[in-house]
């Protein structure tokens, strides 16, 4: 696993995109019309910077799988936040979706623990690489690296399917929320 630099975002963006395209959470809150994934990569890209500020961007050796980590406590409001959140607005989510946003970002924020962690926000796989081990290489090897820094994992699924992939890396389901589809809050305590 190696760290993403600036140079690889569009690489990331991509495999992100791609990744995400049909996912349930990132459909409520980007704005569905004939350019929805053209604002998913707005939103992967807003992602990408929140994490490179406020976290880490990780990729697999190869390029093809990435990983957006980041770390709530140590986000803040900066001008670039502002930006970012303002860009999100008008390339994403639209006028008409923020509010709707707003109210689910403020339930998330109730569920999750007020804690110091390492928030999984997003992984994902070139599809011509999924169900190759890829992303289960790169999810271990992020495991490692919180265990090691004794850091909780978090992360939210809408993808009902991915579940039993996670509980099978020690993630165990903490709470549930109901947005018009099912969202499945995880976690895995740091190894000892």
């Amino acid at each position: 696993m190696i760290k993403a630099e600036a140079v690889d975002k569009t690489t990331v963006i991509n495999i992100l995109s791609y990744s995400f395209k049909d996912n349930q959470s990132v459909k409520y809150v980007v704005r569905n019309d004939i350019n929805s994934f053209e604002r998913i990569k707005a939103l992967m890209d807003y992602s990408f910077e929140m994490c490179s500020m406020f976290g880490e961007v990780w990729m697999t050796d190869d390029k093809k799988g990435c990983a957006l980590i980041l770390y709530p406590q140590n986000k803040k409001t900066t001008a670039r936040s502002l930006w970012l959140n303002i860009r999100l607005i008008f390339q994403a989510i639209s006028i008409f979706g923020v509010s709707k946003t707003l109210k689910r970002e403020a339930k998330i924020q109730q569920i999750q623990p007020n804690e110091k962690m390492a928030y999984l926000w997003f992984i994902g796989v070139d599809p011509t690489f999924q169900k190759k081990g890829v992303g289960s290489k790169l999810l271990m090897q992020i495991i490692s690296r919180f265990s090691e820094m004794n850091l909780p994992l978090y992360l939210e699924t809408s993808t009902q399917k991915n579940i039993p992939w996670y509980q099978s890396f020690g993630f165990e389901i903490y709470n549930q929320m109901t947005l018009g589809y099912s969202l499945s809050f995880l976690k895995r305590r740091p190894d000892h």
